[in-house]
């Protein structure tokens, strides 16, 4: 108790004074209430009458000034956890290191977070300076030093429209510039995702990062191997699904960053054909993305791994395996080699394996087996992957193209491409069947015949 008290009292990061706000107008930021979702104006509204203080703030604020629509938006508050979850009552506290609340709205929810105190020389962190426990509450002064980046240190009140910008993040926005709050240095080994971070908002938002923010960069890029995979494996997933993986993955691999999150990316980039295939699959996700089309993640990580799998596949049945069972062996080979570093969820490694198994299947043009794989509830997938491969040269475009007129073909159609098909392959001979002998009477030989 002592010594959370002290802590109240004499809290201070060094290096890293808080700083005053400038009231912005919405005159100058142009955030109307009515561009901000009615759940996080409900959550403000709620908590600004039951006496507290309450902004969205971070990454909507930012987007809604960049003229980007925000994903979601979170509030943040100085009411704790166990008071935010008294006045709102379809809510709930998550979370360890970082306590939170969840606040649900119909389908919507809002994350309500703790305004929180600076990190002093009581702050629990491991060996290589990353923070392990982070539930000291502070002043919206000091939860603004916290933040990352000045672009994130952004509080808006919809009750005013006013935004509380406490480190000239709004003027970085418009000069274009990413900047770290406080030394770089020591932000990154606090939290080493903040690298990942720094390169995927700077291509989002077309910024070019300060040089004091990329400086150590190169240098701290292996702090990303003491991340927890599962972690990690979330910020790959939202730098893919941002909508700029292209210009987003270019830069990782400027910084040098890459390695830590793919290992097997660099060996798939020094091919032309993986990296054709590859750059059109992360193309065709971002076109997506900003179309508002929906994306699988599995597709996207079977996409970045699938060269790997057709070299290992190729070994093993240069080695005479079976070819099922050798693309299942390389399928668990290259998965198992990225578990260290990406913790893929089961559900997405059951997506991504169900799109590679399906692959041999699209050869088998004859008989049945072409109805029952348009019957797979994942055929869309499959096709769409097998389309890829055909655009980046790996197979003919005269696969899919079957394929495609096979889907969209009735009945009677369909049996008369798989007779033109086989009419193209060939028909398979059938061995003469040997007459059974009647009785006692036993076969002639040739020779007597």
């Amino acid at each position: 108790m002592i010594r959370k008290l002290l802590r109240k009292v004499f809290r201070k990061a060094p290096g890293a004074p808080t700083a005053q706000a400038a009231s912005i107008l919405v005159e100058q930021h142009g955030i109307r209430r009515e561009m901000v979702s009615s759940a996080a104006r409900k959550v403000c509204a709620g908590l600004q009458e039951a006496g507290f203080k309450a902004y969205v703030v971070g990454g909507a604020v930012r987007d809604l000034i960049a003229h980007i629509d925000p994903k979601d938006f979170d509030v943040a508050t100085n009411a704790t956890p166990e008071e935010v979850r008294r006045i709102f009552r379809r809510s709930r506290i998550i979370g360890r290191r970082f306590r939170i609340v969840h606040v649900m709205f119909g389908p919507e929810t809002i994350e309500v977070s703790t305004f929180r105190a600076l990190h002093d020389d009581d702050t629990e962190t491991d060996e290589h300076g990353r923070v392990l426990q982070d539930n000291v509450w502070g002043s919206i002064e000091e939860d603004a030093t916290r933040r990352d980046f000045t672009v994130n240190a952004l509080y808006y009140d919809p009750t005013t429209e006013t935004v509380l910008d406490f480190h000239h993040g709004v003027a970085d926005l418009k000069q274009k510039t990413m900047r770290v709050i406080g030394e770089p240095d020591a932000r990154y080994r606090e939290d080493p995702v903040r690298m990942l971070r720094a390169v995927r908002l700077a291509a989002k938002l077309e910024l070019i990062l300060d040089p004091a923010a990329r400086r150590p960069i190169r240098e701290l890029g292996p702090l990303l191997a003491n991340v927890p995979a599962a972690r990690l494996f979330d910020e790959m997933l939202k730098l893919l699904a941002s909508g700029y993986a292209v210009v987003s993955l270019k830069r990782l691999r400027d910084e040098g960053l890459h390695q830590g999150l793919l290992p097997l990316l660099d060996v798939i980039l020094e091919q032309p054909q993986g990296a054709r295939f590859v750059w059109l699959a992360l193309e065709n996700t971002d076109s997506r993305v900003r179309a508002g089309k929906p994306i699988s993640p599995g597709f996207l990580f079977a996409t970045l791994l699938w060269n790997e799998v057709l070299k290992a596949w190729k070994a093993r049945r240069e080695a005479g395996e079976h070819t099922q069972p050798a693309l299942f062996a390389a399928m668990d080979e290259v998965l198992a080699s990225q578990a260290e570093k990406l913790a893929i969820t089961r559900r997405i490694a059951a997506d991504i394996t169900e799109i590679w198994a399906l692959q041999p299947r699209f050869e088998k043009r004859a008989g049945k087996a072409p109805f029952r794989l348009i019957e797979q509830p994942r055929f869309r997938a499959g096709y769409d992957f097998l389309r890829l491969r055909a655009e980046s040269g790996e197979i003919d475009m005269e696969l899919p193209d079957w394929w495609d007129n096979f889907a969209h073909a009735d009945t009677g159609e369909r049996e008369t491409l798989l007779v033109a098909d086989k009419k193209t392959k060939g028909t398979r001979k059938r061995r003469p069947r040997r007459r059974k002998p009647r009785g006692d009477q036993a076969p002639v030989p040739a020779e007597e015949a």
